[in-house]
């Protein structure tokens, strides 16, 4: 009599699969577009399955959302930039990549406690960074705060606005 053998996986790796499936969906298609019966049979898996790891789309969204931003963290630190201008560009370029998901955050910031959260954590780490670089450019302390604020806005106006890449250059150019 021929046996089922069900495969036995580590917890963290189901969990890495769901979120490379929901990575790739949610930047093909978008976060609304996917449902959590899309996410499962893109992850080969049954639809329950996905709430043994996640409590809800938001959380494996969260999830994404801090898995790519430790990628762009290390590879930022992995960079070499010959001024501020490039470096700032490149961050752009980086978050121009999922700017469908940023958007989706700030749309979802009153419906969630994890993703207001995740929001909150990642403008205190980037402002932080930027804060640092503008320590070192030279800017005086009692200007950092409102410098590093402009920058953001900045940032986030570029983001939202289909910019040329001479445009993009400008803008940096002139926050620098």
């Amino acid at each position: 009599m021929a046996r089922n053998k069900r495969i036995i996986q580590n917890t963290d790796e189901k969990k890495a699969e769901i979120i490379a499936a929901a990575r790739m969906l949610f930047l093909e298609v978008g976060y609304d577009a996917t449902s959590m019966s899309k996410l499962a049979t893109t992850a080969k898996i049954t639809p329950n399955t996905i709430y043994w790891y996640f409590k809800d789309k938001d959380e494996v969204l969260t999830q994404v959302l801090s898995l790519e931003f430790i990628a762009r963290l290390n590879e930022y630190h992995n960079q070499s930039f010959t001024n501020h201008t490039q470096r700032l560009l490149w961050v752009i370029q980086q978050l121009e990549s999922v700017k469908h998901l940023i958007t989706t955050v700030h749309n979802r910031l009153d419906y969630s406690e994890e993703i207001r959260a995740l929001h909150e954590s990642f403008h205190q780490i980037i402002e932080g960074l930027l804060s640092i670089e503008l320590q070192k450019m030279g800017v005086s302390a009692s200007k950092i705060d409102a410098t590093t604020q402009i920058i953001v806005f900045t940032i986030e106006g570029i983001l939202s606005h289909g910019l040329t890449d001479k445009r993009k250059y400008e803008i940096c150019e002139l926050l620098m």
